[in-house]
């Protein structure tokens, strides 16, 4: 599944190309997940998802597999895997710096996340992308070496799982009515049924 998203640049190109690179400075902005490890172009980590009253916890590793600091452009490669066993995850992110940020992502996804649709994913992606670009313009704002500390030390602790269905709130809603209002009626007429046996 290939997903595209755009934001404006919320600092100097090359400030932000920098901070792109940097795991440890983008990890705290990106929902529900935890950096446990970097070493050199690799990092490790974990995202803590929700979906409905499931919890999913993925664990994974990344890698920049190219970087061109002249075109400001580079692509990622990572992939996870629920510790439950309950699905996988995989993507290969480019994205490319300039007066907007341009990413995009070649997703893919098996188990119960994967039973939202396409659609539905490309609206949460959005709003998670939205959410990360709000992030990230606050931390380039300042560069406060007490604050990068804070941030730094606040990397540890594990963030609060992305909850998909609150993010996508009301188109899910109207994906999930009719289905309730469907189920709703078979429960009525199976009960009814029974009542007349």
């Amino acid at each position: 599944m290939k997903l595209t998203h755009s934001f404006p640049s919320p600092a100097p190109a090359e400030e932000v190309w920098e901070a792109l690179l940097d795991p440890e400075r983008v990890a705290p902005c990106l929902p529900g997940a935890t950096l446990t490890s970097v070493d050199g172009k690799t990092f490790s980590g974990e995202v803590k998802v929700k979906l409905g009253p499931v919890q999913l916890l993925y664990r994974g590793s990344g890698e920049f597999v190219e970087v061109d600091p002249v075109l400001r452009r580079a692509v990622m490669k990572a992939a996870g895997k629920d510790t439950r066993g309950n699905g996988t995850a995989s993507a290969l992110v480019t994205f490319v710096v300039g007066d907007t940020v341009e990413v995009e992502t070649d997703l893919a996804i098996t188990g119960r996340p994967a039973q939202l649709g396409r659609g539905l994913i490309a609206e949460v992606s959005g709003k998670l992308v939205d959410q990360f670009a709000e992030c990230l313009a606050g931390t380039l704002v300042s560069v406060d070496p007490d604050e990068v500390a804070q941030q730094q030390h606040l990397r540890v602790v594990p963030d609060e799982p992305i909850d998909l269905i609150d993010t996508a709130g009301v188109p899910v809603l109207k994906r999930v009515l009719p289905f309730a209002a469907a189920l709703a009626v078979v429960a009525f007429v199976v009960l009814r049924r029974r009542r007349h046996r």
